[in-house]
């Protein structure tokens, strides 16, 4: 399918180009787009099955908005008034005679004459009164809205085509909390509580100032800044002097998005309130959640939607300033409820938000709109979360039966928790599903058969392309296996398999043996998975508690980064490892290698307790590092959504 993409995108100074950039990265696996991110292109709507326009309320939408009245197709409305942005397509080009027109479109004749009052300049536009979002809806084929409460403003509008809620998909951004808190002269202890983008009085800062005033009062050393562009109409230094805040409140103004979620990473705690609404999302809220911040958003429109847990919801009107005051009382006198806060935040939009979800939403709306069919919303985290329950662990007795050897023994032994785990995060399979495992030592390999299904399990190992061994094992219970073992060199040989031709891949401990091209591999199982395919990652974690303690002591943080010295006689030695990976870095590889991250966790290879690394810790939560992911082993999974993204990503190769 064709898609024709109309939006503004960065360097616009749009929070809905931000968003268009984030949702293009996981959309063009799944649907084949074209991007019109201004009027000076040519559209020929002959080429696409469907343009897909992204409308916001103001100017930078002018072009999006004239295109979609003109050529049919699916709208999504980032908010329920669009007055500003007809303002700026009639008034700001001297059209009066439009102004006037619309108006009455959208409202009769009263909104009409209010309109002639706004033309002599007696009035100002009737802004929140005049929605101005008849005229698209009446044209459009479809529309896409981030909330139930979106939704109910569309039908209210009277709009009876389809439509569908997809939520805004959150970023999980990483940011140098101690860095820019050194940047801000911050030391790492000192509360800090920001309010983030354009500064406008809905925002909700009056409000919000006297409140952190009365909190200085009890907290002084409490801090405050506030990032992004003043308003034009809104004095906020001034405002700031006169409450006596001068040296605990700083206005950043315009911060680049590097900055500005750096910025957002050195707080503890951000405000995102906001009155009146007219249905809009926040990309800042979504960022903040991925942060992992403890967050307070005005309960009204959409952020009523987010779960009471993840958010403190403040009412807006009496009471107001008391309430922000005392959640910021809260949450700076007990950080350990503003982090629990935090947490269950980054892991509700992780889950719920994700961009690859959001895509895969936009892309089955698309399909069924251009098909004139009706829309199932899919529910992919639900089948995950299905499979998952089904894959539970493989009892450790039944591993312990296929170690026929005393040297698979030994290798249980020490592997056993890691297998264990393997198996509990590996998909289940059907009759007519083919398995490859990575490194087939014969440990898990029965049991991707007997236990989760699969109707072909085949091995394959390092060695000369072209060799096959057929290898037969039996259980001390007597059950038989056997399998084909393929060999080839990963990092520079085509698999010997056809292109989507498998229903998962498992790669166990053995990336971090790669010498030069890690990303061959990726491309590779990428190739021979079939849509919707799952790859199953495990490898040890050089971010953990264990490679933190080595590196501050003056050690390598690596498990096995030690050469091997020559062996005497002919016996087979482990590979030593060329490059252990953080979590996020695993994160990173399968998304460039087109996948959707369904699973990252880390955990123990032994089932032992590393008491020894509690100062470690305390050192994390001290300087609010995550303590997430430290775990000695990464155990992953991604699931097929499109072709590899970046054959070279430069956060891998030089």
């Amino acid at each position: 399918m064709r898609v024709a993409f109309f939006s503004p995108l960065p360097p616009a100074r749009s929070g809905i180009a931000d968003y268009s950039e984030a949702l293009l990265g996981s959309l063009k696996p799944l649907v084949e787009v074209e991007t019109f991110a201004s009027a000076e292109q040519e559209f020929d709507a002959t080429r696409f099955d469907l343009p897909l326009y992204h409308v916001g309320n103001n100017g930078f939408h002018a072009f999006v908005y004239e295109t979609a009245l003109e050529h049919a197709g699916v709208v999504v409305l980032h908010e329920s008034n669009l007055h500003h942005l007809i303002t700026d397509i009639t008034i700001r080009r001297n059209d009066w005679d439009g102004y006037v027109r619309e108006c009455e479109f959208e409202g009769g004749a009263e909104a009409r004459a209010f309109a002639e009052r706004v033309r002599r300049l007696e009035v100002g536009p009737d802004y929140e009164g005049v929605r101005m979002t008849r005229r698209i809806l009446e044209s459009a084929r479809g529309v896409i809205v981030h909330s139930r409460f979106m939704r109910d403003e569309v039908r209210e509008a009277g709009y009876k085509g389809p439509v569908a809620v997809i939520p805004h998909g959150a970023w999980i951004p990483q940011a140098d909390r101690n860095g820019f808190r050194h940047k801000l002269g911050l030391d790492e202890l000192t509360p800090l509580i920001g309010i983030f983008g354009f500064l406008k009085p809905y925002k909700r800062i009056a409000e919000s100032l006297r409140a952190f005033r009365r909190l200085t009062r009890l907290v002084p050393n409490v801090k405050m800044i506030l990032v992004g562009e003043p308003h034009a109409e809104f004095p906020v230094e001034a405002m700031i002097r006169s409450m006596g805040l001068a040296s605990s409140v700083r206005v950043l103004g315009f911060a680049p998005i590097e900055d500005f979620v750096g910025y957002l990473g050195a707080c503890d705690i951000v405000l995102n309130l906001r009155y009146p609404t007219v249905g809009e999302s926040s990309g800042t809220l979504l960022r903040s959640l991925g942060l992992g911040k403890a967050v307070m958003v005005s309960e009204v429109g959409s952020f009523q939607e987010f779960p009471d847990d993840v958010c403190l919801k403040v009412p807006v009107g009496a009471g107001e300033e008391d309430l922000i005051f005392e959640y910021l009382n809260l949450l700076v006198s007990r950080p350990e409820v503003a982090k629990a806060l935090g947490e269950r935040a980054k892991d509700y939009v992780a889950r719920e938000c994700n961009w690859a979800s959001v895509a895969a939403q936009y892309a089955a709306f698309l399909d069924a709109v251009a098909h004139g069919r009706e829309y199932t919303q899919p529910d992919a985290a639900v089948a995950v979360t299905e499979a998952k329950a089904e894959a539970v662990e493989t009892p450790a007795e039944y591993l312990q039966s296929w170690a026929v050897s005393p040297a698979s023994a030994s290798y249980l032994a020490t592997h056993e928790t890691r297998l264990l785990k393997t198996l509990a995060i590996t998909p289940p399979g059907g009759p007519g599903d083919r398995i490859l495992e990575m490194g087939a030592y014969l440990q898990i390999t029965p049991a991707l058969h007997s236990k989760l299904g699969y109707g072909e399990v085949r091995g394959c190992y390092y060695g000369k392309l072209g060799k096959s061994d057929h290898r037969t094992v039996t259980s001390t219970e007597g059950e038989p296996f056997e399998c084909e073992i393929d060999h080839f060199d990963a990092e520079k040989d085509r698999f010997p398999y056809e292109d989507e031709s498998f229903a998962t891949v498992v790669c166990g401990e053995l990336i971090e043996h790669l010498f030069e091209d890690p990303m061959h591999l990726m491309s590779e199982v990428n190739r021979i998975l079939k849509p919707g395919g799952h790859f199953v990652v495990t490898t040890p974690n050089i971010a953990a508690l264990r490679g933190i303690s080595a590196i501050l002591q003056g050690y390598h943080p690596g498990f096995f980064h030690a050469y091997i010295r020559p062996a005497e006689g002919s016996g087979e030695v482990d590979a030593r490892h060329n490059r252990e990976y953080a979590p996020r870095e695993i994160y990173q590889l399968l998304e460039n290698s087109g996948f959707e991250v369904t699973l990252l966790e880390t955990g123990e290879f032994r089932d032992e307790p590393h008491p020894e690394f509690g100062w470690i810790h305390h050192l994390l939560e001290r300087y609010r590092f995550g303590t997430e992911l430290r775990g000695d082993g990464i155990y992953a999974v991604g699931r097929k959504t499109g072709a590899v993204r970046e054959r070279y990503p430069a956060w891998l190769y030089s």
